[in-house]
């Protein structure tokens, strides 16, 4: 079924990716490379200056031998081609050592990044930070005076990074009712159900919500929407669009090889929770930034001070279900950090994506993937074993 997904001349009907389904299995094989010809976008340019090159000294890590989350033994190799992979890519010591693409992924092919995007918005947050245009520690509605009348009264922009407001916001991704499934609609990745009243545009919902369930600063929880409150106020700040902010700030430059793209709503507002698109060595470059203290193609792009904060989440905030596959980790900046006794953290989406920074090791591994659930343990077990025995070979 898969590898009909949009073939023939024309398509037959079975084989057309539906409008409400088009980034749940089976079809995100084929829409996560695919996101231009199924919603509205707006590109984020790489520029014209010096792409940051970046040297290849290529390693055999086929035979690297890992315990899959579900216990078993396997290899690289074997866990990279049975794991829904549509790019892998490591990088060690700044240069790219292993880079294999599936599924008809090329390596100028755009791929959805799902809440990966929340990391890439989170660090254009900190170039402004660093310009001294963004104080974290001011209440978010210092920027957003309309918020006064949201759950975001009285929170401040940090919590909000970190994602410890106490908002109320559902996350559930099945059920067609919660916060989340507003937002899919909100953003004009889906149309609003017959009778369901939604908010059409992510502003707007935003203000919607009005609700607490705890004091701000008490708890992490993850929620989509905190990284959409945080980028209206990155263009607030700086009276550009989302896309154009970030291409700016990071994508050019980091130098980047390829332009990016958001997926936009109805009023051209680029959706910083999920809707990021690039290439695998890019994503693989912006890892290597941060390995390189927020360093990229001869300038300091991010304060180090930041990048070397991300590591130091608060445990204490950090509860079930998130320490299943990350029992001493937490959440800072945008960021998920694995363990805060280490200088290691990653950036996650739905479905498989992944960059993880190892800062310690001098290692970036970007998996860009389709699974075909939202979320697994299992999986994600896998991949962050498949990380630490990456790291734990090249170390030898």
């Amino acid at each position: 079924m898969t590898t009909h997904i949009m073939k023939g001349f024309p398509i037959p009907i079975e084989y057309r990716v539906p409008r409400q389904d088009w980034d749940r299995a089976p079809w995100n094989r084929w829409s996560f490379q695919n996101v231009r010809q199924l919603v509205p976008t707006a590109e984020v340019w790489c520029g014209k200056g010096n792409t940051w090159q970046i040297p290849r000294r290529l390693f055999d890590l086929n035979h690297v031998e890992f315990h899959g989350g579900d216990g078993h033994l396997t290899t690289l190799k074997k866990w990279v081609e049975r794991s829904y992979t549509d790019g892998f890519i490591v990088m060690y010591g700044g240069e790219i050592i292993y880079e294999r693409y599936f599924n008809n992924m090329t390596e100028r092919t755009l791929h959805l990044s799902q809440s990966v995007s929340k990391s890439i918005v989170g660090t254009a947050a900190a170039v402004l930070i660093g310009k001294g245009l963004l104080d974290p520690q001011k209440p978010v509605t210092d920027y957003l005076p309309e918020l006064e009348w949201t759950g975001w009264k009285e929170a401040s922009v940090q919590q909000v990074m970190d994602m410890t407001t106490g908002v109320r916001y559902i996350e559930d991704y099945e059920a067609l009712d919660s916060d989340i499934a507003m937002t899919d609609i909100a953003s004009g990745w889906k149309s609003a159900p017959h009778g369901v009243t939604a908010p059409v545009s992510i502003w707007e919902q935003i203000l919607s919500l009005t609700e607490t369930v705890r004091p701000h600063g008490e708890l992490f929880t993850y929620r989509s929407i905190e990284t959409d409150v945080l980028a209206h106020c990155l263009e607030r700040i700086t009276q550009y669009k989302l896309p154009e902010l970030v291409s700016r700030e990071l994508w050019q430059p980091l130098g980047c090889e390829e332009s990016a793209f958001f997926t936009v709503d109805s009023v051209g507002y680029g959706l910083a929770n999920g809707g990021f698109n690039a290439c695998l060595r890019d994503y693989a470059r912006f890892g290597q930034m941060l390995v390189q203290g927020g360093k990229a193609n001869g300038k300091q792009i991010v304060p180090e001070s930041w990048v070397n904060a991300i590591h130091k989440a608060d445990h204490n905030l950090f509860h079930e279900p998130y320490t299943s596959a990350t029992p001493n980790g937490g959440y800072r900046n945008q960021f998920w950090v694995e363990d805060v006794n280490r200088n290691a953290f990653m950036a996650r989406g739905v479905f498989g994506q992944l960059v993880y920074v190892d800062i310690e090791y001098q290692l970036v591994v970007v998996k860009l993937s389709s699974w075909p659930e939202f979320v697994s343990d299992i999986r994600l077990k896998s991949s962050l074993n498949a990380v630490r025995a990456i790291g734990e070979y090249l170390k030898r």
